[in-house]
């Protein structure tokens, strides 16, 4: 619940569809109580989640993440500290956030510039891009311009 309020809280256009709490046999089973959250269902602008509350027996891994384009600098920067603080800074705009779920925060034209048929350009992006944490729109520019 702490998680989703979270996201809830970060994005525009965002909300929370369903939440369903563990019923007596469920959560003996489980080890948990009666009445506590089982899973909530949740929207970030347009794309949907189920968040379940699996409790020590279910981790997360980077094999799943959870990618946000961002059209302006300002947006990847708001995210970035939102949900790295009391999380792991990875690199090339991967962080865990402290709930242990991976995001993938970058901006839009990434994928414009690093799919340039101009292989030139896309290495240049690409190289700049390795070197960093939270990803820079400008200095992305600059390495697609060759500047």
């Amino acid at each position: 619940k702490e998680a989703v309020d979270l996201y809830i809280s970060l994005f525009e256009h965002a909300k929370i569809i369903n939440t369903s709490y563990l019923t007596e046999s469920v959560a003996k089973a489980a080890g948990k109580n009666p009445g506590d959250v089982s899973t909530i269902d949740f929207e970030l602008n347009g794309q949907n989640f189920t968040a379940l509350n699996g409790g020590p027996f279910y981790t997360f891994s980077e094999a799943i993440s959870i990618l946000v384009y961002c059209k302006t600098q300002q947006e990847i920067d708001h995210l970035w500290e939102a949900l790295s603080e009391g999380g792991e800074i990875i690199s090339c705009g991967w962080l865990k956030d402290k709930y242990g779920v991976t995001w993938q925060i970058v901006p839009e034209i990434l994928d414009i510039m690093m799919r340039d048929s101009d292989t030139v350009k896309a290495d240049r992006v690409g190289a700049v891009m390795l070197n960093m944490e939270k990803l820079n729109i400008s200095e992305l520019e600059k390495a697609y311009k060759g500047e």
